[in-house]
């Protein structure tokens, strides 16, 4: 019933027309346990809040607390989404290649969701929403985000791809300046608690220069363990520049302060582990695979 409805409300070009596949299906159709299982990781984390928010446990001001657990999700959700093609080239699993339209459209749901909670902060006042929007400059950055993801999503389907040819890798590369958006959005709601985003940053900063190497470099294995000392001084170069152009704390302590491990790992740091992570991951998977 709800197949015949979506082919009707959405009909695909005659003679290419290929059946409504569910999230946990594969092209064909047919049931995948790796994207069933993909699928549920996803929506976990929404069931979460809602499920915090029907406890009451998100305290006295719940929009407010569930728009910030929603909005850490799609950042995370977005540099995931990214991932995938690196990690599925280097791993050589066309499996994880697979997935990509799935956490694309979920990352993108996860944005509407997080708009949908900033409205309900503001107790659904469409009016005071799009003033708040262009007034303030952060909120026009996500919101500039939030249209670049949905026109990715929108442009995400076979018959796109097919209508636009070779110009859909070239709009879909606007994904990195979204995300880039994303996490400078991130960090102007973070203010001075920056520590995840310099991470987000971090790895924002791995995937460009991965994108940037020649074809041939990228699944090398000591090319990539050269990328986590690069993502260790972008990550930390970012985190300078945030805390000198936006706050009044001292910037160049606050820089040196990632070569000192005496009181823990700073987020730079942590970034270049999970960094270093990605060689490591693809040499066992290869030992694997022999």
């Amino acid at each position: 019933m709800m197949q015949a409805i979506l082919r009707t409300a959405f009909p695909l070009p005659a003679g290419r027309a290929r059946p409504f596949t569910w999230p946990w299906q594969d092209r064909a159709g047919r049931f995948s346990a790796l994207r069933a299982v993909v699928f549920a990781l996803l929506m976990l984390p929404a069931a979460w809040v809602a499920g915090e928010v029907a406890l009451g446990l998100l305290g006295p001001e719940p929009w407010k607390a569930a728009l910030k657990e929603i909005g850490l999700w799609t950042i995370r959700l977005l540099l995931v989404t990214l991932a995938v093609t690196p990690l599925g080239k280097i791993l050589a699993e066309p499996r994880i290649l697979a997935l990509r339209r799935l956490l694309g459209l979920t990352t993108l749901a996860y944005a509407v969701l997080h708009l949908v909670l900033y409205a309900g902060h503001e107790n659904f006042g469409l009016w005071k929403v799009a003033s708040e929007i262009v007034r303030r400059i952060y909120l026009t950055i996500g919101f500039v985000a939030l249209l670049g993801l949905a026109a990715l999503g929108w442009t995400s389907t076979d018959g796109w791809i097919r209508a636009l040819g070779p110009r859909w890798k070239r709009l879909h590369s606007l994904a990195f300046p979204i995300a880039a958006l994303g996490v400078l959005h991130f960090y102007m709601q973070s203010k001075t608690v920056v520590w995840e985003a310099v991470m987000a940053a971090g790895f924002l900063a791995w995937l460009l220069a991965w994108r940037a190497l020649p074809a041939g470099w990228r699944g090398r294995l000591p090319v990539l363990v050269m990328l986590a000392p690069f993502t260790v001084l972008a990550a930390a170069l970012i985190e300078y520049a945030w805390y000198a152009a936006a706050t009044n704390l001292p910037a160049e302590r606050i820089l040196l302060a990632n070569l000192d491990v005496s009181f823990g790992l700073r987020p730079a740091v942590w970034a270049g582990v999970a960094a270093l992570a990605v060689p490591l991951l693809a040499g066992a998977w290869r030992l694997r695979q022999k």
